[in-house]
């Protein structure tokens, strides 16, 4: 029993060591995982400033409980999960990035999930910048110099850096979601510079490529006004410009292609021509629309009455739209028979409707005129049946002129009294002589030209013409006594009745040779003359003095003989002269 107590207390003793053995082995093996959780834990403690993933494990009324692991829980405050409508779109268990920021008064853990973007996002802009890669914005507004894009933080874009051209208006990008560059960065200063220079290089290219290909003359485009000028529209079709010229724009009337278009509209237009050398698109907006000129003599015959509006309004008359693309003048002539007018826009106005008639139409020069006058009766039709040829009329002086006077004979109808139809006997060298404005006059209707719209008056037709009784009253040969009136280089001027002059050429002054009429007479000399000539019909009455002279001696043969007969050779071409029709010129007339 001895032995098997023996055995006994050996085979517990041997138990006991074996148990012995295998808590320590247990413990040895707890030792090591507990070391290997700490070591894991230290690897992983979260350290401020660190961005970690967390698990929402609760949502309360000011915070968000966020589990970032290892039993560590911290909070975010309840404004930072919340969007522009004040919605809370996250829910218990999803996953948030956020910033350990720090601990508060409580000792409570305190994250951030916009602490978190912004370190991924200055991260993201540093890689792009390092690497020459792409960041995704929204222009948010169009500020001094450029643009302000928001990048998750907001970035500044330059002016020069938003497309390889200049760029005026600005305001049309903002809005819109593009690709950048990074091409500067400075954290402290949180400032970000953006570019899309190249990028836009790079996207004009490839759309000029596209372009190319598909531009054909005739083709119909699509493209957005880029610049606008006095001669044409410059439209970007995608990568190329194309040119809108003023006369491609409409059929009719364009004046200025800013009052009828804008920066940044949507244009559809024709390709009219298409260099692909040096890359010149021609385009063509009226192409799109029938040529309204086609037929047009068909459409508006001559003599027709036709409604239009008033377009333009020039010094010498007015442009009428008769339908869209087409125009005619009224020229000034033709606005109204009787009233005179400085400038059409006296009378008419832009935009007024008016009914004219046509007179004539020319498809080629795309020409029509027209008359505004000829829809009503012509009122010098009615004047000449009224005031035929001899009829006498009364009117008072309107106007004074050097070559004669306008005299009132109907309202808006002038008469003209030229000059040389006021008097028979006086010289008239002015109207104003004689007339003045407002002084009533009556005088006789010598004709009416309805077609040149010109009334003839004279004053002197009411008498008779005393030129026709002259030749009777005073033949040749007779004597007449008269008064200087006019001394000239070539005569002297004699009044022999009231009015009635004649003319004493200096060669029929005196026997004696004179150099100057002035030498033996003045001006209010009372001399008597021969009648040579009279000629009613250009009032001319020739005189002679030196025939009621008595004849010179005849000189005596002597030594000087030789001279003497050249002194009467020199005589007797004198008397010849004397005889010769005296000719305007000479009168000085």
């Amino acid at each position: 029993m001895v032995n098997n107590n023996n055995s006994n207390l050996t085979n517990k003793k041997d138990v006991d060591e074996n148990s012995s053995s295998g808590i320590q082995a247990i413990s040895s093996k707890e030792e090591e995982m507990n070391f290997k959780e700490l070591y894991e834990q230290s690897l992983n403690q979260i350290q401020y400033g660190d961005i970690a993933t967390g698990k929402i494990v609760q949502i309360k009324d000011d915070r968000v409980m966020v589990d970032v692991g290892w039993k560590t829980e911290g909070f975010i405050p309840i404004n930072e999960v919340k969007d522009a409508t004040g919605n809370i779109n996250i829910s218990v268990g999803d996953e948030i990035d956020v910033f350990v920021d720090r601990r508060d008064s409580e000792g409570s853990l305190v994250l951030s999930s916009d602490k978190a973007s912004k370190v991924r996002i200055w991260d993201e802009i540093k890689n792009a910048c390092e690497n020459d890669t792409l960041v995704e914005g929204v222009v948010v507004e169009k500020v001094k110099g450029g643009l302000s894009v928001d990048i998750g933080i907001i970035a500044f874009l330059p002016g020069s850096q938003v497309d390889v051209r200049p760029v005026k208006d600005l305001d049309r990008y903002v809005g819109q979601t593009l690709d950048f560059k990074v091409i500067k960065y400075d954290r402290k200063r949180n400032n970000v510079v953006l570019s899309r220079r190249s990028i836009a290089a790079s996207e004009r290219e490839a759309e000029k490529k596209d372009i190319l290909k598909s531009i054909q003359e005739g083709n119909v485009v699509e493209g957005i006004i880029k610049n606008i000028t006095d001669y044409g529209v410059f439209i970007d079709l995608g990568g190329i410009d194309g040119l809108l010229h003023v006369t491609d724009i409409s059929w009719g009337r364009i004046l200025k292609p800013s009052e009828i278009f804008q920066k940044g509209d949507k244009i559809t237009t024709k390709v009219l021509s298409f260099d692909a050398e040096k890359e010149r698109v021609s385009l063509g907006l009226k192409q799109l629309s029938d040529n309204p000129w086609e037929n047009i003599a068909a459409r508006y015959p001559i003599g027709a009455i036709v409604e239009g509006k008033v377009v333009n309004l020039t010094d010498y008359g007015v442009f009428v739209e008769l339908e869209t693309g087409v125009e005619g003048l009224v020229h000034i002539s033709e606005m109204y028979w009787t009233r005179e007018i400085k400038h059409p826009s006296k009378v008419l106005n832009i935009g007024e409707s008016m009914q004219v008639m046509v007179l004539d139409v020319n498809s080629q020069t795309k020409r029509i005129s027209l008359s505004l006058k000829q829809t009503t009766p012509n009122p010098w039709e009615k004047l000449k049946e009224k005031y035929p040829p001899g009829t006498v009329v009364k009117g008072v002086v309107r106007n004074i002129t050097n070559f004669g006077i306008f005299v009132g004979i109907e309202e808006k109808i002038d008469g003209l009294i030229h000059v040389s139809d006021i008097s028979w006997k006086h010289r008239v060298n002015h109207p104003s002589e004689f007339f003045k404005k407002g002084q009533e006059v009556e005088a006789v209707v010598l004709n009416i030209d309805v077609e040149n719209e010109k009334f003839s008056l004279g004053i002197k037709q009411i008498e008779k013409n005393p030129w026709d009784e002259l030749s009777a009253k005073y033949a040749p040969g007779s004597v007449v006594t008269g008064r200087i009136t006019n001394f000239t280089d070539f005569g002297i001027f004699m009044e022999i009745e009231e009015g009635i002059e004649g003319l004493v050429h200096i060669s029929e002054i005196s026997q004696k040779r004179v150099k100057t009429s002035s030498e033996l007479y003045a001006v209010g000399d009372t001399v008597s003359a021969i009648v040579k000539s009279i000629d009613a019909k250009s009032k001319k009455i020739r005189l002679s003095i030196k025939e009621l002279e008595a004849p010179a001696p005849t000189p005596t043969p002597s030594s000087n003989q030789y001279l003497n007969n050249k002194e009467n050779i020199g005589s007797s071409l004198s008397m010849a002269l004397a005889d010769v029709k005296i000719t305007p010129q000479q009168e000085g007339e």
